[in-house]
């Protein structure tokens, strides 16, 4: 078995969801003796915006008369989604950012969310071709935004991480939260506590 930890948030140790991923992953590795782990860590090596070199390559420009840029970033894009498409098991580090993901992740996600590779359109609509993976993303939030704690218009986080997975076929998503951790000590202490009896119950 094959699990891959994306972390996102440049915070280093002082990163919440950082934290989640590794408690994650740990208790998967527990139950799981043999996974194999690769982790990709956006934020020490983030993949460019998606611009006219990354997506040359997709739009069906021969091999041949592609840039050394635009070759440079096939590359990262064919490393970026052909590790993705061989992992079992993902685990996602995703902070909210101003109601919504980092760049950084986005950028990811433009990377591995390709046509004819992990989804296609067929005449009866768009199929996800990345199906039976296990995603687990570790979400972590400044203010409280679950069972109505906030306008659903302010959440574009796990909603968009649970729709673009599952464009892609990962209908097996489960989600760790801590949200509250800006909101004083007593509060942050309380949204790990219940983060990890949620990470405790996994595979239970």
């Amino acid at each position: 078995m094959k699990l891959l930890q994306v972390d996102s948030s440049p915070l280093g140790e002082a990163s919440v969801s950082r934290q989640l991923t590794r408690r994650i992953t740990a208790r998967w590795q527990a139950q799981h003796p043999g996974t194999h782990v690769q982790t990709l860590d956006l934020a020490a090596e983030p993949p460019a915006h998606l611009d006219g070199a990354a997506l040359a390559p997709r739009m069906g420009l021969p091999e041949a008369a592609w840039t050394e840029a635009q070759r440079r970033e096939n590359e990262v894009t064919e490393r970026l989604l052909t590790q993705f498409l061989a992992a079992d098991v993902i685990v996602l580090g995703a902070p909210m950012y101003n109601f919504s993901v980092p760049s950084q992740l986005k950028a990811w996600i433009d990377r591995i969310a390709q046509a004819g590779r992990s989804f296609r359109y067929t005449e009866k609509g768009p199929e996800g071709l990345a199906g039976g993976k296990t995603l687990i993303i570790a979400s972590s939030r400044g203010g409280r935004y679950a069972d109505g704690a906030a306008p659903e218009a302010l959440e574009h986080q796990e909603s968009y991480l649970r729709a673009v997975f599952g464009f892609l076929g990962i209908t097996d998503v489960r989600i760790v939260r801590a949200e509250g951790v800006a909101m004083g000590d007593a509060v942050r202490q309380q949204a790990l506590a219940d983060a990890e009896q949620t990470i405790a119950a996994l595979g239970a």
